[in-house]
């Protein structure tokens, strides 16, 4: 901290800044709040916790710290997997969670606006009531926010077909790191007016301006007619050639998702879905174009199933049964989390790399004797291997992260990208470091140095800051 300013002092002068009761500085807020959900990612104590209600109130708290040389580290619901919204030294968490109104629902234009801490399945059902549709879904969609979603351009389930949170965003309302307030974008179908700015702040994770609104834009949700199709296969590679074969083919499926038997025996336990027990993967594909023309896209997909050593294929169309049928998806991380900590990858490759990547991920468990759980967004290539070590054994946790590393350069071998959804944050620096050229590395120092010469947001985040 600035030596003029005391731990007493900051917290009676942050109060200024915002309502009384939205300063935490008690031992259990600032613990509460000093981390993400990564595991293994360090973090330290924060001097002290803002709930922050409006943009303004956002702006004063950042305008406090950048003039008292202090950093500020944004957060929305900590549900991030790589250590972003990990505290630093000498920081303040400004937590968005309180921020939750939807603004507007434009059925016009087919836009919305909502604050940062919306939960993205708020919106997606409050759109719905309007007869539109929020495609972004990741995994987190009941908990995470908007605006964490846009600060790590986030993924999900259907983005195979429909695009990440990115491809959604029309406009921000940014706080800078000198606290002024500016407003990117556009409201219209179209403008190209001065540089991209909100696609630099989308998946910016926080490191140059805090988003504090989300202006997006919206599909209809008439039009589409649903329809699943899950098959298990007696191995992993066998599971991933079928999903190379689908991409070759020309079918682009609304989804398409990967689990492996690991991941298949947690749910089950935990849920009693009364899942198949002797197969090694389970494949979950989603069409949703109307009519014979989706039967038919349904079909094919149900075939290549088959002919890539796929067994008990299933076709569904009752939403209600579409549902049940991606329970298990979506559930697999948080059955996982029940048997111990989860040091989560997310690595992309090439969908025709899918197999071989799938096959290292297998050799690096083996080979380190570390257990490897899989499940994926196969469709598009985004694979999360689940390295599971026990609480307390060291010498686990060591080969766990030799397997970690092992993975993100394989994955960088095949082509790939060593995150494909859920950031750099602190953990995929290395791997970033390694996949950026060095004048692309120099880019971002510059474009950092440029909107935040003091370093006051979230420092050490989203790239290689040190030459």
């Amino acid at each position: 901290m600035n030596s003029t300013v005391t731990a007493k002092d900051l917290v009676g002068e942050l109060a200024g800044c915002v309502p009384q009761g939205q300063v935490l500085s008690d031992t259990d807020s600032v613990r509460k709040y000093s981390h993400d959900d990564a595991e293994w990612a360090p973090f330290t104590t924060p001097l002290a916790v803002v709930l922050a209600q409006t943009t303004a109130e956002v702006a004063a708290v950042v305008s406090y710290a950048s003039s008292h040389g202090l950093r500020v580290v944004p957060r929305g619901a900590g549900t991030g997997l790589s250590g972003g919204a990990n505290s630093v030294t000498n920081c303040i968490v400004v937590s968005l969670e309180l921020m939750t109104r939807i603004l507007e629902i434009n059925t016009d234009e087919s836009l919305a606006v909502a604050e940062a801490g919306v939960i993205n399945d708020d919106l997606r059902e409050a759109v719905a009531a309007k007869g539109l549709w929020y495609p972004p879904d990741p995994a987190s969609y009941k908990i995470s926010t908007l605006g964490g979603n846009a600060a790590t351009n986030a993924g999900g389930i259907c983005c195979v077909k429909y695009g990440v949170t990115g491809d959604y965003v029309l406009g921000l309302t940014v706080v800078l790191p000198d606290g002024e307030i500016v407003h990117l974008g556009r409201r219209t179908a179209k403008g190209v007016t001065g540089y991209d700015l909100t696609s630099l702040l989308v998946g910016s994770e926080g490191t140059l301006g805090i988003i504090t609104e989300v202006t997006v834009k919206l599909l209809p949700m008439s039009g589409r007619e649903d329809r699943a199709v899950i098959g298990f296969f007696p191995s992993l590679q066998s599971a991933g050639q079928a999903v190379a074969t689908v991409a070759a083919s020309g079918i682009v499926p609304a989804a398409l998702e990967l689990i492996d038997s690991m991941c298949l025996r947690a749910v089950d336990e935990w849920l009693g879905l009364e899942l198949p027990q002797d197969v090694h993967a389970l494949l979950l594909a989603k069409v949703d174009e109307p009519g014979t023309t989706g039967a038919e896209l349904a079909n094919r997909v149900a075939t290549i199933f088959s002919d890539s050593g796929g067994t008990n294929i299933e076709q569904a169309t009752d939403p209600k049964e579409i549902d049940r049928l991606f329970l298990a998806r979506r559930m697999a991380y948080p059955a996982l989390e029940r048997l111990g900590p989860v040091l989560t990858e997310d690595v992309c490759v090439p969908r025709s790399a899918v197999p071989e990547m799938l096959s290292r991920i297998q050799s690096s468990a083996a080979k380190n004797q570390v257990v490897i759980a899989n499940i994926a967004h196969a469709g598009d290539g985004n694979l999360h291997p689940l390295i599971i070590a026990p609480v307390g054994d060291v010498a686990a946790v060591a080969r766990a992260k030799t397997a970690f590393d092992e993975i993100v350069d394989a994955c960088r071998e095949l082509g790939g990208t060593v995150t494909g959804e859920h950031g750099v944050g602190l953990l995929k620096l290395p791997g970033a470091a390694a996949e950026l050229e060095q004048g692309v590395i120099n880019l971002h120092r510059s474009i950092k140095k440029a909107l935040d010469p003091r370093g006051t947001l979230n420092p050490g985040k989203a790239f290689p800051h040190q030459p």
